[in-house]
């Protein structure tokens, strides 16, 4: 069955909070690589929600934008983390100029914003995260598409339901 949910997300905060728990998630599923595309209009908080995760691993500095340099990277948790923001590509060709195949083998956790804009040209991902205006808040929807997003999926549904700042859609999971 594939590992799959729904938050509704109330404010930044919570949207953080739930990068943590991603974090939480993947440090008790200890992939050798992991790929995460991250969907959603602009301002709809995925670099929040990397924030979090990247915060949930033990990184303590800044976490800027990728979205001037393309590529953020972090190493943290035993990990090479690339945060990667394909919004400004004009071609999915341009994803080879960036090595980023290169990037994300093992040991390796690729965080890949806008990844429509590299169709074809990337890996698949392990995990796919939606992130959606609801109101004043955000909706989230996951999905696994690997069984490294599987094990991740797993983690997270034992954790996400018992944290009351963040919210399952009723029906969903």
């Amino acid at each position: 069955m594939a590992q799959s949910g729904e938050l509704i997300l109330p404010d930044v905060a919570a949207t953080e909070r739930f990068g943590r728990q991603c974090a939480a998630a993947l440090l008790a599923a200890r992939p050798a690589r992991l790929v995460v595309y991250l969907e959603g209009d602009l301002g709809a908080g995925k670099t929040s929600l990397v924030r979090g995760l990247l915060a949930g691993l033990g990184y303590t500095g800044r976490v800027p934008s990728p979205t001037y340099t393309l590529v953020e990277p972090y190493a943290v948790a035993g990990y090479r983390v690339q945060h990667v923001d394909l919004y400004r590509l004009r071609d999915p060709r341009e994803v080879e100029d960036l090595g980023l195949l290169e990037q994300l083998g093992d040991g390796t956790i690729g965080l890949i914003e806008w990844p429509g804009q590299g169709e074809g040209q990337l890996p698949g991902a392990d995990l796919h995260l939606r992130l959606e205006m609801a109101g004043g808040g955000r909706r989230l929807a996951w999905a696994a598409a690997s069984p490294a997003g599987e094990a991740l999926g797993r983690q997270l549904a034992r954790t996400v339901p018992g944290d009351p700042a963040l919210s399952p859609v009723p029906g969903s999971a």
